[in-house]
C-alpha cells in the first residue's frame, strides 16, 4: 500500500523560465498580453505583464491558465466544444472556455499551466505555446497524498467513531483541497457532506487547524469569515509528512464541535503514522513533544496504539474488552476510577461499553510522572481533571 507519493509541481525558477520565453515571443510580436502561470489546483504562481495589456486581460489569463491545470488539457480543447454545440460545458465547475491556457507536463504529469489573454484566441495560445516549448521546465518535487493514504485516513477516523457510536461524514483532500476521498455512513446527516469538505479544504489551503479561523472569528476578528475559501468551523485537520502538508481530513456531524476535531486529529495522525512504518525508519515513529499539545491518536500500529491524551473536563466509563490501557501522566491532575461495577452500560462498538457511572471502584490520584496499567476487561472513569489534563497512552491488543 502506497500512502505517499513524490510529485513534481514547477517551482520559481521554473515559472519565471516560462514567462522569460512567453514574454520574449510576445514582445517580438507586439502583442500586449497578460501571462499567468498557475499550479497544478490552479493558483497563482507568477504573473507577468507586457507594455499597454489591457486591464481585463489580468483576471482572463488567470482564468485560462488555471482551466488547463485543472482540466489537463489546453483550453481551447473546452472552447471547441462549446463552439461544436456542447453548451453544457460552459457549466463545468472553474472552467473558462477561452482559448490560450496551456497546461504543462513533466513525465506525464501536469505540474501547472500557463494562460495568456489580450490578443486574438489564436495569438494568446501562440504566446503561451511559446513559453512551454522554449523554457526548461524546473520543478520541484513534494510528497502527496495519494488515494489509499487518503483512504487510511478516512477509514481510520470512522472506526473510531464507531467505536464512539457517533456518525459523521469524513472527508480527505489533497494539498489543494480537491476531495480525494468520502466517509458517510447511512446515518450520517445529509449537511454534514459539504461542510465536513470545506473544513477539510480549509485545513488543506491554510496549512493549519480550521479551528484557528474559528477562534479568530468567536474572539473579536469577525473579518476571518471574508478569508478565501476558508470556513471558521473546527474539525479540518492538516495531514503533515516530512514537515510538508499533504491534504487534510474533515469531520462533520459527530456529538459536538470538539469531537468533530478530537476524529479529525486520528485521521491526520494515522498516515503519517502507517507511512512512518512502511518507510525506511525500521518501524521507528517519532512525535515531537509539541504533537502532544493537540491530543489525538499518533499511530495505529500492530499489536498496539500510541495516543496523546488530553482531557478538560471529567468523562464516561469506558471498558475495552481487547485493549490494555498503559498511561503516563505528562501536566495537570486527575482522579481516576477502576473496577467496581457499571450503572446502565451501553455497547457502543465490539468489546467496547460505555456508562454514566460506576460503583464499588477504587480511586487513584494521578499527578505528573505516574503511570496507571488498566487491564483488559476492567472498567476505569476519569471523575475529576484539571484543564488541560495531558497524558501519554499505549493502548496494547490483549
Amino acid at each position: 500500500m502506497t500512502l505517499v507519493r513524490t510529485r513534481k509541481i514547477i517551482d520559481e525558477a521554473g515559472a519565471n523560465a516560462v514567462l522569460d520565453a512567453a514574454e520574449r515571443f510576445a514582445l517580438e510580436k507586439g502583442h500586449r498580453v497578460v501571462m499567468a502561470l498557475v499550479d497544478p489546483w490552479g493558483e497563482l504562481v507568477a504573473f507577468r505583464r507586457t507594455p499597454d495589456a489591457q486591464v481585463a486581460s489580468s483576471r482572463v489569463a488567470l482564468d485560462k491558465a488555471r482551466t488547463a491545470a485543472i482540466f489537463i488539457r489546453p483550453s481551447r480543447e473546452i472552447e471547441e466544444q462549446v463552439s461544436d454545440g456542447r453548451l453544457g460545458a460552459l457549466a463545468l465547475n472553474g472552467v473558462a472556455a477561452l482559448i490560450g491556457g496551456i497546461p504543462l507536463k513533466v513525465d506525464g504529469e501536469t505540474v501547472g499551466a500557463i494562460g495568456t489573454s489580450g490578443e486574438t484566441p489564436d495569438e494568446d495560445e501562440a504566446v503561451s505555446l511559446a513559453g512551454v516549448a522554449a523554457a526548461e521546465l524546473a520543478v520541484a518535487e513534494a510528497p502527496a497524498l495519494t488515494r489509499e493514504g487518503a483512504q487510511l485516513a478516512a477509514e481510520a477516523i470512522g472506526a473510531e467513531a464507531n467505536r464512539r457510536g457517533v456518525a459523521p461524514v469524513i472527508s480527505a483532500v489533497d494539498a489543494g483541497g480537491a476531495l480525494m476521498y468520502l466517509h458517510r455512513p447511512d446515518a450520517a446527516q445529509v449537511a454534514s457532506v459539504e461542510v465536513t469538505t470545506d473544513k477539510a479544504r480549509t485545513a488543506a489551503i491554510y496549512r493549519r487547524s480550521s479551528k484557528d479561523f474559528e477562534d479568530q472569528a468567536s474572539t473579536g476578528r469577525p473579518s476571518a469569515l471574508h478569508l478565501a475559501r476558508a470556513v471558521p468551523l473546527q474539525g479540518g485537520e492538516p495531514i503533515v509528512f516530512d514537515g510538508q502538508v499533504i491534504g487534510a481530513v474533515g469531520v462533520s456531524g459527530a456529538t459536538s464541535a470538539d469531537e468533530d476535531r478530537e476524529l479529525a486529529l486520528i485521521g491526520a495522525a494515522a498516515v503519517p503514522a502507517a507511512a512512518s512504518r512502511d518507510g525506511n525508519g525500521a518501524g521507528a515513529a517519532f512525535f515531537p513533544s509539541a504533537r502532544l499539545e493537540d491530543g489525538g491518536l499518533l499511530a495505529d500500529l500492530p499489536g498496539y496504539k500510541l495516543d496523546a491524551g488530553l482531557r478538560t473536563e471529567p468523562g464516561e466509563v469506558e471498558y475495552h474488552e481487547h485493549a490494555v490501557d498503559v498511561m503516563h501522566v505528562v501536566e495537570g491532575n486527575a482522579t481516576v476510577l477502576t473496577g467496581g461495577e457499571m450503572i446502565e452500560p451501553r455497547e457502543v462498538g465490539p468489546g467496547e461499553l460505555r456508562a454514566p457511572s460506576v460503583e464499588g471502584a477504587q480511586a487513584h490520584e494521578l499527578t505528573p510522572g505516574d503511570v496507571l496499567a488498566i487491564p483488559n476487561g476492567v472498567p476505569h472513569q476519569f471523575t475529576s481533571v484539571s484543564d488541560p489534563f495531558r497524558y501519554f497512552v499505549v493502548k496494547v491488543d490483549a
